[in-house]
């Protein structure tokens, strides 16, 4: 689809014709506006193809060489990693980008940069924990949180890229022998996604429980007074915030250029353009995440959560640490 309206977001120096082709595992609604601002700002048609993630990345494969898409938008490093490994990006740089996206968040190699972040953190109710109770994600494995706690399947990826940075923090055996404390504090069986876990926490029928911000922040600004609700019962802790600690957990929203592009000039020019200070602060604030470059505040529906210290290690590693960490979670009986 050839994107029209959206409000502009800023204005870029460098003007392209032509078009750009872009399959994006964010709903519409989430880039399109974006993507249409930069269209008029530069004179480039975008055509935008939405859909899941991992059905993108299998239409990106079948297609080959013959796919039209030029830039790939998608969720969690170990997403993008996967990608990168399937052979349907390649890598690319520029000076812009080199200049305003972080070194740990965009691939060591090239291959795709980060356009958004998101925390993965403790939630929980604090009617059930004092918060004095909580410090680490390592500490979650102790045996007091013993039927305590929710958590969503070992085969979402979030959770995969959260045990595959414990891994390049704590090393094998330690990540090893926390994932199976965790599990053996299960409250239930994992199931759904991490609104359903904020929801039991707040039901009463676990106390803790892991998700990523961006649920959270997308509960306190429903419409619906039952997410309020929820969002109003449940508490945020961020994890690993002493001096020496690494901090909390975070993952990223990303984009690659495809090996299939044929629009490498526009391509290259959208992705500096998503991460000019106008374009980092209306997508930040769409996806109630927290912006990649520097000197741009976060949405007003995360604030209230506070300034918190955020692990600096690459997310590269995620990737390189998935399938060890899928083996892990697997021998603890993770289902």
């Amino acid at each position: 689809m050839a994107l029209v309206a959206g409000a502009v977001l800023g204005s870029t120096l460098v003007t392209a014709e032509g078009e750009v082709n872009v399959y994006s595992a964010r709903k519409e609604a989430l880039i399109a506006p974006a993507l249409d601002a930069f269209s008029k700002a530069n004179d480039v048609t975008v055509n935008l193809v939405t859909g899941n993630a991992d059905a993108l990345l299998r239409r990106l494969q079948v297609e080959g060489s013959a796919s039209p898409a030029d830039v790939f938008i998608t969720v969690d490093a170990g997403r993008l990693y996967r990608a990168k490994a399937a052979g349907v990006l390649q890598p690319f740089e520029t000076d812009v980008l080199n200049d305003v996206v972080p070194d740990n968040l965009h691939d060591r190699d090239g291959y795709w940069y980060g356009l958004s972040q998101r925390a993965r953190v403790i939630f929980y109710n604090p009617e059930k924990v004092d918060a004095s109770e909580l410090s680490t994600y390592e500490a979650l494995a102790d045996p007091k949180w013993k039927g305590r706690i929710c958590a969503r399947s070992s085969s979402n990826i979030y959770n995969q890229s959260l045990v595959a940075s414990m891994i390049e923090a704590d090393g094998k055996e330690a990540t090893q022998k926390w994932v199976k404390g965790f599990v053996a504090n299960f409250a239930r069986p994992p199931f759904g996604g991490d609104t359903d876990q904020l929801k039991a926490v707040a039901a009463g029928v676990c106390d803790v429980t892991l998700a990523n911000t961006y649920y959270f922040g997308r509960l306190g600004q429903s419409d619906k007074a039952s997410d309020r609700a929820v969002y109003d019962q449940v508490a945020l802790f961020w994890p690993n915030q002493t001096e020496g600690d690494r901090g909390a957990h975070v993952n990223v929203s990303g984009i690659g250029l495809t090996t299939s592009a044929t629009n490498i000039d526009n391509a290259k020019l959208l992705v500096e353009y998503l991460t000019n200070h106008e374009s980092q602060e209306w997508y930040a604030d769409v996806n109630n995440e927290y912006p990649v470059i520097d000197g741009v505040a976060p949405p007003k529906s995360l604030q209230p959560f506070g300034e918190f210290k955020a692990d600096s290690m690459s997310l590269s590693v995620l990737g390189d640490n998935n399938r060890m960490a899928v083996e892990m979670m697997d021998t603890a009986g993770w289902k």
